[in-house]
């Protein structure tokens, strides 16, 4: 059952009194990763100069889901991770009820047991720029006699509102999210857009916008173009983006890479070979232009992988342990995140789920929070990058 508002509320101030300190200094400190255990995923990153975090949910105590109230869940966030990021209670869908209403309760409960924790957390997203990931009443919105001003105004005060309440405690926003079309590379439309009076406007609004309420934070432009087969026309789209964004001095500062992969049979030495050289192409073309990168959302598809448990985790390794070989060479990437710890509770079981039936392996940890060959070969990549 759903925690009422009053509810939440009281977990805020419980949670807000276990911290034990001010909200200066908490906005100080977050900045800084926790202390990491010796031997965890968090460790060997920063040793290196880098972070590796997860998305993580809201959720009752002892809810058997990836939350922050889940014990097993929480053990494991901060065991290996020294930044977090929110797997949906930030999007539009959950803090808009609708155009004239916030709700912040579940994010507010998430953001205060991060900074009890001395976890910073990335904000994820301030625009999910496609129609069906918007609220329905924005779709369906009456801008009014002048549209353009009235949606501006309702896009600026949900950004502004948003990086306003959490201040320095958020260091990191994936201000638009997904805006280029997979198929053709053009941009999506979406009610917003049509009454400011294109894509361009509205995504440059949100980033200016995004500067002019969070100047501390870096500002990412977030999509899953990849390095498979079939992703050519997305990659070029997402580049093209990148070039208009600096042609319109747009500040943007880093392209966030989901990595959801997957992977494309057992000789991953061959798949590799055949995949980045495409793959380096667009990388550098993105560093070139001053962008740094960040590894958004990063987990693996055992696609055309027999059921064999033991082959799926090694093939599924096999192909974390290249792509982030590959990914670490580039100096402009410090920031590694997750898109879960465990298997248990992965979108990609109920997403894409395996057409023999197997349940999907594609974390570090499998459902019983064992740590899985996956986990070793994020340990190995980390361990073998440069310093930044």
């Amino acid at each position: 059952m759903d925690i009422t508002r009053r509810d939440g509320l009281g977990m805020l101030a419980g949670l807000a009194a276990t911290a034990g300190t001010t909200a200066h200094a908490q906005a100080r400190s977050i900045l800084r990763p926790a202390p990491a255990t010796d031997g965890s995923l968090q460790s060997l990153a920063a040793a290196k100069g880098m972070r590796l975090g997860s998305c993580f949910a809201w959720g009752e105590p002892g809810a058997d889901r990836g939350s922050f109230a889940n014990p097993a869940y929480a053990k494991l966030l901060k065991r290996d991770c020294g930044l977090l990021v929110a797997e949906n209670e930030m999007k539009w869908q959950a803090l808009r009820p609708s155009a004239t209403t916030f709700d912040f309760t579940r994010f507010d409960a998430m953001m205060a047991w991060a900074d009890a924790n001395a976890l910073p957390v990335r904000g994820h997203n301030l625009l999910w720029h496609q129609p069906k990931w918007m609220p329905k009443w924005e779709e369906s919105h009456d801008f009014g006699a002048t549209p353009a001003r009235a949606a501006e105004q309702l896009l600026v005060r949900h950004i502004t509102t948003v990086c306003q309440r959490y201040g320095t405690r958020i260091p990191s926003y994936d201000v638009v999210n997904e805006a280029v079309t997979p198929a053709n590379g053009t941009l999506y439309d979406t009610a917003l857009s049509r009454a400011i009076g294109s894509p361009e406007a509205t995504l440059d609004l949100a980033f200016r916008t995004a500067r002019t309420a969070a100047p501390h934070a870096q500002l990412v432009y977030n999509d899953y173009m990849s390095w498979e087969p079939g992703n050519a026309q997305h990659r070029a789209g997402v580049l093209k983006l990148l070039e208009g964004f600096k042609a319109r001095g747009v500040p943007v500062d880093a392209l966030g890479v989901q990595s959801h992969l997957v992977t494309q049979g057992t000789d991953t030495r061959a798949t590799i070979a055949a995949l980045e050289g495409e793959w380096r192409r667009f990388i550098d073309a993105v560093t070139a232009m001053g962008y740094a990168i960040v590894i958004t959302e990063l987990d693996v598809r055992d696609n055309d992988l027999p059921a064999d448990v033991a082959i799926r985790d090694r093939g599924v390794a096999d192909f974390t342990r290249g792509y982030l070989d590959l990914m670490f060479a580039y100096p402009a990437l410090k920031d590694v995140l997750l898109w879960g710890m465990t298997d248990r509770y992965s979108w990609i079981e109920g997403f894409e789920p395996r057409k023999d039936k197997a349940r999907r392996r594609p974390c570090p940890y499998d459902a019983a929070f064992a740590p899985k060959p996956m986990h070793a070969a994020i340990a190995a990549a980390f361990a073998a990058a440069p310093r930044r």
